[in-house]
């Protein structure tokens, strides 16, 4: 399996959070193939799928089309971006100061087939 280098990693990061922040459901859901896995634990809050997990671009569509449609409206920060064997950590700050980190699995032709989202709590609940 091939590593994916810094700089594709970090493109393909850059180009995600600039899809999210413009709040353009096609042009996120272009990463990702037709047949995409998805888990969050925010399924589970949002979509009541207790196994918090998705599969395919009108479930996980659905999901995201409820996020991009809270308020505060959503926003990305990029912080760092981890690079794999076939896979990409995109660690971000998002709305409410949280800190999240996502990792993107993708197949040969560079389309996410997996990604799973992993949240903490604001900064600020750790000082007190």
């Amino acid at each position: 399996m091939p590593t994916i280098n810094h700089e594709r990693a970090h493109a393909f990061a850059h180009e995600w959070i600039a899809a999210w922040n413009a709040h353009d459901l096609e042009r996120i859901l272009s990463h990702y193939t037709d047949d995409f896995e998805m888990t969050s634990p925010l399924i589970v809050s949002l979509m009541g799928e207790p196994s918090g997990a998705l599969k395919g671009k009108a479930a996980v569509g659905a999901y995201w089309k409820k996020g991009l449609a809270a308020q505060p409206p959503l926003y990305f920060e990029l912080l760092d971006v981890l690079a794999g064997v076939r896979s990409v950590t995109i660690y971000y700050r998002s709305v409410g100061r949280r800190v999240a980190a996502e990792v993107l699995e993708f197949n040969d032709r560079g389309a996410v087939v997996r990604a799973s989202a992993h949240y903490t709590v604001a900064p600020e609940a750790h000082t007190k």
